[in-house]
């Protein structure tokens, strides 16, 4: 472990180097290595990597306070391999994580909704490995290989500044979807199709793995630690939406409203009662929960251009929303909903700097509810019972020079773990308190 990161400490320390080298320097380079990139690129190949460093500090509440780091390195390629093979149409993308450092919300807040969306596990795994071809003049593109579903699924373009793990995939299904879905870290094989029906509708289905591990794995990522297993034989999981794009106004706003919905065959627990009928907290049931056959959630995402920062702008002052259900007796979360602001293009002398607010709710469902007051009643304890959690969080991000990001932000977390018991209250009968979260993003991509 010691080693994993002074290697990434080692790999950070460069990459900053060179992201903060005056940008004089850069005509110092060799003509040769510039080209270099240039050509490969005209021939097919594209290479990236990105590196984001946090350290974030929870000051107040949650299970106790404290500081970690964490970073993620992430190296990807993409191939057109029309132009490498000539295979008409068709790309080939691959990418890996090497994740290191610790985590807030696991080790200090005890939150549902990661106050990062690069918490993990430390690992060096693969993420995806796909290939797609597009057909019918790119109006029909086919996906196939291991692949997520959070860049295109209950997405909005408006929320990838925020650091928030929910803020990226929704709370919803991160919290409900076996290993959480297919989002990062961790990716699973599936097949998805996007169709351009017209200049307005795009729709999309996509069929994956159920899970990234095995069902009865207690840690997804500790189960598939390299992301190499690769399941396809697990009850699947279905996602389709269609995105209608208009403009509004005598400006002429883009916006798009989403809506679909996803289906998964695997079975889930009741959240309240077990395999005899009885409560799960009651002292003559078996403990075993009873299994719900299937699972399913309803979603629709709504996000606009408010005011153009210039005439003919796509900057300016944006909206987006996000919402979903899910049936109570099998979920812990219900219904959730998710918004907020983002304002760009606001200063001629940083004109990429972006500043974003936005907050989470995420309702626990009624059966999970219900078992909390079981416990109180077997118990004869004023165990919590458990309502909501929601986040609310305000960042910048601030452009130092191309490639490199600075960011600073701020999230304050109510009731995390939905007003879960802390676990390091003796008596057990005490809420994680609200936890308040600052620090800083830094981004590297070359």
């Amino acid at each position: 472990m010691y080693g994993v990161l002074t290697r990434a400490v080692t790999v950070f320390a460069a990459i900053t180097a060179l992201a903060l080298a005056p940008a004089a320097h850069a005509a110092d380079r060799p003509d040769a290595s510039i080209d270099l990139r240039d050509r490969l690129a005209d021939a097919g190949y594209q290479f990236s990597l990105t590196y984001i460093g946090e350290g974030l500090a929870n000051v107040t509440g949650g299970m106790r306070t404290g500081a970690i780091y964490t970073g993620r390195l992430d190296l990807g390629t993409t191939i057109d391999l029309e132009k490498v093979i000539g295979w008409t149409g068709a790309t080939f993308h691959a990418n890996m994580f090497q994740i290191h450092g610790d985590g807030l919300s696991r080790s200090y807040v005890g939150n549902l909704m990661l106050v990062s969306g690069i918490e993990a596990l430390p690992a060096t795994r693969l993420y995806e490995l796909w290939i797609e071809q597009e057909l019918l003049g790119g109006k029909l593109a086919v996906r196939v290989g291991q692949q997520a579903s959070d860049i295109e699924f209950i997405d909005s373009k408006y929320d990838d500044i925020f650091v928030n793990s929910a803020l990226g995939w929704p709370g919803i299904t991160g919290i409900n979807l076996p290993a959480g879905g297919p989002s990062p870290p961790l990716a699973v094989p599936g097949i998805r199709v996007k169709a351009r029906l017209s200049d307005k509708i795009t729709a999309y289905l996509a069929l994956f793995d159920g899970t990234a591990a095995p069902p009865d794995a207690d840690d997804a990522q500790i189960a598939n630690p390299h992301g190499l297993l690769f399941r396809v034989n697990d009850p699947p999981w279905w996602i389709g939406q269609l995105k209608y794009r208009f403009e509004i106004g005598e400006s002429r706003l883009p916006a798009t409203i989403t809506g679909g919905g996803w289906y998964h065959m695997m079975s889930f627990a009741d959240q309240r009662f077990s395999a005899d009928g009885l409560s799960l907290a009651d002292p003559d049931s078996s403990g075993e929960a009873l299994w719900r056959r299937r699972n399913q959630g309803l979603f629709m995402v709504y996000e606009q251009l408010l005011a153009r920062a210039a005439p003919g702008s796509d900057k300016g002052v944006a909206f987006f929303m996000r919402a979903s259900v899910s049936p109570s007796d099998r979920n812990l979360v219900s219904a959730y909903v998710d918004g907020g602001f983002l304002f760009t293009g606001f200063s001629d002398a940083h004109p990429n700097d972006r500043f974003g607010v936005a907050a989470t709710y995420a309702r626990i469902s009624d059966r999970a509810r219900a078992l909390d007051r079981d416990i109180q009643l077997f118990t004869g304890t004023p165990y919590p019972v458990r309502d909501y959690e929601a986040i609310f969080e305000v960042t910048y991000q601030h452009e130092v020079r191309p490639g490199f990001l600075l960011q600073p932000v701020f999230q304050y977390i109510a009731h995390p773990g939905g007003g879960a018991v802390d676990p390091y209250d003796p008596t057990q009968t005490r809420r994680i308190k609200d936890g308040v979260m600052v620090g800083v993003r830094t981004t590297i991509t070359y």
